[in-house]
């Protein structure tokens, strides 16, 4: 059987992987200076990589740094790129990360210190033992899956988009609800009417598509989640499909501005009869969490799953 067409890409992008010791010589720190302790933090874990790599940058305006990498050239946005990333922020910072490196992503260490912080996991009390690991090389890789969009106009203008958490497709201010044909892999699904639609991956699973009643996926996993927002029919629910699926949206009728959003960001406007097309990127982004970090103790904390006690029970944390 020949090779799929995505098999090909990926085999010809490079994946990168987890640090091995010694192997850190360039860090990058993103901070985001607008979340309470993140100055504090910096202060004392600035001096103390410089202690142990060759090379610390220290980023402290995520967006401006991702504008000024969005205007480079290829090549200058692919020279002297760090070995690692550190983000210290919520995982806002975190996308934005991603964002700047999208065309060459690097290993990525979230310090979390946001609200919730699925991205950003590690905690900001531990961010010494846990950096100490990756730096000896005992860093787990996540590989988070990507999505790319391309988005067709009426008239064949395009435009493209990578994704980490989700791709959206929503009506703007004005009342009133969206009609969207979505096909997968070229087989009709549904004209879907609803405020919009939200095709997330498994990282994005936790997002968006939650607080819309959508599923979650072990963001390790594959797949593509399309989760319906406010649908006018009850009977829409979210659906998990294969991770290669091919996923077009078409605009058949819109009573105002239709937008599209990447990862909470990159407004796009869209039109009647405009379509989105979603897949897999080749390359998977290489977040890296502490290998002490119990996976299962993100869900417990973020999602308030510790409430609950009973009567002599322990507690395993």
């Amino acid at each position: 059987m020949a090779p799929s067409e995505f098999a090909k890409r990926a085999r010809a992008a490079k994946q990168p992987g987890a640090p091995k010791a010694g192997a850190t010589k360039r860090v990058l720190v993103a901070a985001d200076m607008a979340k309470d302790g993140v100055r504090e933090c910096e202060r004392e874990l600035v001096p103390w990589l410089r202690e142990r790599v060759a090379e610390v940058e220290l980023v402290d305006d995520i967006s401006a740094f991702v504008t000024r990498r969005a205007a480079l050239p290829r090549a200058a946005a692919e020279a002297h790129l760090p070995d690692l990333v550190v983000v210290l922020g919520g995982d806002g910072a975190i996308l934005g990360a991603v964002r700047a490196f999208a065309d060459a992503p690097r290993p990525t260490l979230g310090i979390n210190f946001g609200r919730v912080g699925f991205l950003a996991s590690t905690p900001e009390s531990d961010w010494r033992e846990a950096l100490g690991g990756v730096l000896a090389g005992e860093g787990i890789l996540e590989p988070r899956m990507r999505i790319e969009a391309e988005i067709v106009s009426s008239n064949g203008e395009r435009t493209r988009a990578i994704a980490l958490n989700e791709v959206l497709v929503a009506r703007g201010a004005a009342p009133g609800m969206l009609s969207l044909a979505v096909s997968v892999d070229g087989d009709w699904v549904a004209d879907y009417r609803a405020d919009g639609l939200i095709l997330a991956t498994p990282s994005g699973s936790t997002a968006h598509s939650l607080s819309a009643g959508g599923p979650i996926l072990f963001p390790s996993m594959l797949g593509l989640i399309v989760t319906p927002v406010c649908p006018q029919g009850l009977s829409y629910r979210p659906i998990v499909l294969h991770p290669d699926s091919r996923i077009e949206l078409r605009v058949k009728e819109a009573s105002g501005e239709t937008l599209v959003a990447v990862d909470g960001q990159a407004f796009h406007p869209l039109r009647d009869d405009d379509t989105v097309r979603v897949r897999r990127h080749p390359v998977a982004y290489p977040l890296l969490a502490w290998a002490k970090l119990d996976p299962y103790r993100r869900l417990r904390d973020r999602l308030g799953w510790n409430q609950t006690r009973y009567r002599g029970e322990i507690d395993r944390d």
